[in-house]
């Protein structure tokens, strides 16, 4: 009985260190991001003319792109909410309509690419716009594969349960960050573009 208890607190130890190595994980890409914010402020804030004739922003797209991207984080949490009820399938079902909207993000955001007119070098507005745009798109491409990995691993009878769910709540964390940090690139690059 009292190694069953001991394997047991170890194993809720080692859920919280992986918690908490995921944060700081988070914390210190956030502070990657607010470089890249501080630094389009920066260039917005000295430049006459933003962004510089030639480099209009389109707003449709990336407001239906935002659209599925900010619902995709209700539905992923309808997952978390269904594993707590022991439903591995519910989950599973929420994780794949997840996965299939973050796809379609990366699609849109793909397509946006090769009709924007301008490249990367463009100008500074360019450059500014595709590094951040495409340094999110890659944190949406590794929140994919963290989708992908807790369906399979769903796949094994037991790995997951209403008191075993630490995987999909730390792909679920991941996934708020990515949005959260769409939401802020959204308003700067986007909407405050038209102002």
């Amino acid at each position: 009985m009292t190694i069953a208890t001991t394997s047991e607190h170890h194993e809720e130890h080692h859920q919280d260190l992986r918690v908490w190595g995921l944060l700081t994980f988070l914390v210190s890409e956030s502070l990657m991001f607010g470089g890249f914010f501080a630094t389009y402020l920066f260039f917005r804030g000295s430049s006459e003319v933003w962004p510089p004739e030639g480099t209009e922003v389109e707003l449709l797209l990336p407001t239906i792109n935002t659209i599925i991207l900010v619902s995709s984080s209700f539905v992923i949490h309808f997952g978390d909410k269904a594993i707590k009820k022991n439903d591995v399938k519910g989950m599973q079902r929420w994780y794949i309509i997840t996965a299939i909207m973050g796809a379609i993000f990366l699609l849109g955001q793909a397509y946006e690419y090769m009709t924007l007119g301008y490249g990367l070098t463009t100008n500074v507005f360019a450059n500014c716009f595709y590094i951040m745009t495409g340094f999110h798109g890659l944190h949406v491409f590794v929140g994919l594969l963290l989708i992908l990995g807790v369906l399979q691993r769903s796949r094994r009878p037991g790995h997951y349960s209403a008191t075993k769910h630490t995987g999909i709540e730390m792909a679920e964390i991941y996934w708020h960050f990515v949005d959260i940090i769409w939401i802020v690139l959204f308003t700067l690059v986007y909407i405050l573009t038209l102002f």
